[in-house]
């Protein structure tokens, strides 16, 4: 058989990332109003540019928050040292939206995608697994003190070869990371390489001898806002995949879970996830489809990608029979009106675990194989 290789790339940011910056302001205004009122209404905008920080949308909570102190709490514990000038814009919800919401219905029309495969201990793609890795390494070793000149601003891009639609190799791992302008640029440089690219590399058996691309342009001095403006919800595909599922076109960070963009694209993973574990697919997308104010979805999609030892139509009527797919179904079913949205822009929402800010380990309920059972009695 002749072999065919082709190529795929996925990357990563961190949570200096001017975008991140932003995703990490709304969820932390979001479980700052869900520890207080786990009921509360949550649709929270931010942009940065320099020292600036705009809020806009909508909130409506009994929770009492100090929103300019904790936009100032999140930028220092990102590591960065100015202090933040805030214009908050936030309202109340439209009661337009609210009298769908409030009788259980979705808070937005949309569709959301779910998706699982064998590629990783993770069921999840390598290439965003990889490159997600590549960033929490690297910030972990700066937050020790351990990496030298680096700055909160970083990016990471890998590209895997395939072989007949197996990783093969990696062919190409870029970084580029903030630094101090009085850095020694060959130690910094070595110390990406040797300390965070290959220990990536080796940690899943694959080559070394991949091409390295550090700080292409020369230079990273000028990082997170004051070099390029963020906007929540603005990587959505480094929250998600890494672009080898489909994305819905909605944000996750700063919304409550009445908003499926959210609690809808959770549940789908959650989904194609135990799909894949049962054994009965080695790969599956799902779509979910909502009507605003409508509580079940009007439409399911699923795709395997002819890996499936089960007719999708029978998948697809096992979720209807065993799941209730409405945002109270879901809601309940992954627990989601507790306080853990801060840590979901800091390495992906999916196929991972992550801490809080006591380091108490918090799993992320749509990460759970608790339903194998039920897609594996299909067989």
């Amino acid at each position: 058989m002749s072999i065919i290789k082709n190529y795929f790339t996925s990357e990563a940011v961190s949570i200096g990332h001017p975008d991140h910056v932003c995703d990490m302001i709304s969820d932390s205004i979001l479980d700052a109003c869900l520890a207080q009122d786990k009921f509360a209404r949550v649709a929270c905008e931010t942009m940065a540019k320099n020292d600036f920080i705009i809020l806009a949308g909508e909130i409506s909570t009994k929770a009492n928050i100090n929103v300019e102190q904790i936009v100032k709490d999140t930028i220092k514990r990102i590591g960065y040292t100015y202090t933040p000038r805030v214009l908050n814009l936030l309202s109340h919800q439209s009661p337009d939206i609210a009298q769908g919401v409030d009788i259980g219905g979705a808070g937005d029309q949309g569709i959301m995608f779910g998706y699982a495969n064998k590629e990783t201990k993770e069921y999840m793609p390598l290439a965003i697994t990889m490159a997600h890795k590549l960033i929490k390494l690297a910030t972990i070793l700066r937050e020790e003190g351990k990496f030298k000149y680096a700055g909160p601003d970083m990016k990471s891009q890998v590209t895997l070869e395939y072989e007949n639609g197996v990783v093969s190799r990696i062919d190409t791992m870029l970084m580029s990371i903030q630094h101090s302008e009085d850095f020694n640029e060959k130690e910094f440089k070595d110390f990406i390489k040797n300390e965070i690219m290959i220990k990536i590399a080796n940690e899943y058996g694959l080559n070394t001898d991949f091409k390295i691309l550090i700080n292409p342009t020369g230079k990273f001095v000028i990082g997170g806002p004051e070099g390029d403006a963020g906007l929540t919800g603005r990587k959505i595909i480094v929250d998600t995949y890494g672009g080898y599922a489909p994305h819905g076109g909605g944000a996750f960070s700063g919304k409550d879970p009445t908003k499926v963009d959210r609690s809808a694209a959770y549940m789908a993973r959650y989904l194609a996830k135990n799909i894949v574990a049962s054994g009965i697919a080695q790969e599956c997308l799902i779509q979910l489809s909502y009507a605003i104010g409508i509580p079940e979805p009007i439409s399911i999609y699923i795709d395997c990608k002819g890996t499936n030892v089960i007719d999708d139509e029978k998948i697809v009527q096992a979720i209807y029979d065993n799941f209730d797919l409405s945002p109270k179904g879901i809601i309940e079913k992954l627990d989601l009106r507790k306080p853990i949205y801060t840590e979901t822009c800091n390495g992906g929402h999916f196929g991972r675990k992550y801490l809080d800010d006591k380091n108490n380990k918090i799993e992320c309920t749509w990460e759970k194989l608790d339903s194998i059972d039920i897609f594996k009695d299909l067989k």
